[in-house]
Formats: structure tokens, sequence, C-alpha cells
């Protein structure tokens, strides 16, 4: 941010009530947080049973045997 748009937002803050300054400062004090706190990382495994129904009735080993021998022409 420009030194200026701070002062300028500084001087407009001072202009508010002790109260509303108080509320600035609070919802300040949320954004900050929202954007520093880092977000939990996702793990591979909440991917488990994604799906599943898809492949119901499916007998997987010749599923597999049909798909790899279509690579081959």
């Amino acid at each position: 941010m420009a030194t200026l748009d701070y002062q300028h937002i500084l001087s407009l803050a001072r202009q508010l009530e002790w109260q509303e300054q108080l509320h600035l400062l609070e919802a300040l004090a949320r954004v900050i947080r929202s954007d520093v706190t880092p977000t939990p990382a996702s793990s591979i495994m909440e991917l488990e049973g994604l799906g599943q129904e898809i492949w119901q009735g499916i007998d997987i080993a010749q599923y597999i045997h049909e798909e790899r021998a279509s690579w081959d022409g």
C-alpha cells in the first residue's frame, strides 16, 4: 500500500468516535487473522471411497486385464 493511502486511511480513522475505532480495529484484526491463518493441508486419504458406486458389480481384475489389453492395439 502506498504511504499516502495509509496516511489517508489513518486520518479517516482518527475522525471516528472511539467506539467506531474499536469496531474498526476488531474488523481489521479479523481480516488479518484470516489472511495469515494457514488452511490445514488436505490429505489424499480424504478421497478414500469416493466414487465407489461406479465400481459395484465390476470384476476389477477383469477390468484391468481388458484395459491393459487395449493399450497394445
